[in-house]
């Protein structure tokens, strides 16, 4: 999951006590998630939050650019200068990941060859916070794909928002990542050649996700993960977002980064 060089955007809990080979979540689990070893190509975005406004929960709201800007994070401040209409626009991630294990209660999906699962989700906070569980940063799953549609059926009965989706990931001869995702009324293709330059090595955090509403999902998840490691993508590295799905009208923030290596636990809880 997304920990990057604008790190004072999404203000994620740094744990640092954690050991990849100790992941423990706290008492009341589930479920159990699992991803070793994945590899994903990842960047920020910004969007308008009224193309969405129906999958937010109730409980949330959208972190704002103003709110960063008022808070003195450097990004923000100068975006607004140039786009003051877009105070009120979200804070978001898009990635698109393969990994070597991806299981749920010792159950994986069947990707298709260079299948791969991709997500977009939105920094969220609760609008009262001291009546929410603070285990760790909280984000809204606004989309979660996933090639396999026995298996979409499978997550949400454990509990775990996502939907079918046609996502893949490879790595050609020149060393270039490149990815893509279809769905209905969106389309999104990318491509990032990792660098030399480590930008995060061995971070862990801990992080709350939250399914859209009208999902149906009533549990949230909670996840760990340890040994984050992360590179800048060179420059060339592009996102291409085509049709008429809310994603299409996000605009790309900062560099894409390449991320991997790092050990993952999760579960759902009431």
């Amino acid at each position: 999951m997304k920990i990057n060089i604008i790190i004072l955007l999404f203000a994620f809990t740094i744990v640092s006590s954690i050991q990849a080979q100790n992941l423990t979540l706290p008492e009341g689990a589930k479920t159990k998630w699992i991803i070793n070893n994945p590899e994903e190509v990842v960047s920020y975005l910004i969007f308008n939050p009224k193309t969405v406004k129906e999958r937010l929960p109730s409980s949330l709201r959208f972190i704002t650019i103003k709110e960063l800007a008022q808070s003195n994070v450097s990004w923000a401040k100068k975006h607004l200068k140039k786009m003051p209409a877009h105070s009120n626009w979200g804070i978001a991630f898009i990635e698109i990941a393969r990994m070597k294990k991806f299981e749920i209660d010792g159950r994986s999906p069947k990707f298709p060859e260079h299948g791969a699962v991709a997500l977009w989700f939105a920094r969220v906070e609760y609008k009262v916070p001291n009546k929410m569980p603070q285990y760790g940063e909280p984000l809204l799953a606004l989309d979660f794909w996933v090639p396999d549609s026995n298996y979409v059926t499978y997550m949400r009965n454990k509990g775990y928002y996502s939907s079918y989706g046609e996502v893949y990931l490879q790595k050609n001869s020149n060393g270039k990542w490149i990815g893509s995702i279809k769905d209905d009324g969106l389309y999104v293709s990318c491509e990032c050649l990792p660098s030399n330059n480590n930008i995060s090595f061995g971070s862990n955090a801990t992080q709350v996700i939250y399914p859209p509403a009208q999902s149906g999902i009533k549990d949230f998840v909670l996840i760990k993960l340890a040994d984050h490691k992360e590179q800048t993508c060179k420059e060339g590295s592009s996102w291409i977002f085509k049709g008429s799905h809310p994603l299409v009208k996000s605009i790309i923030l900062g560099p894409t980064s390449f991320e991997y290596g790092y050990s993952f636990l999760g579960g759902t809880y009431k």
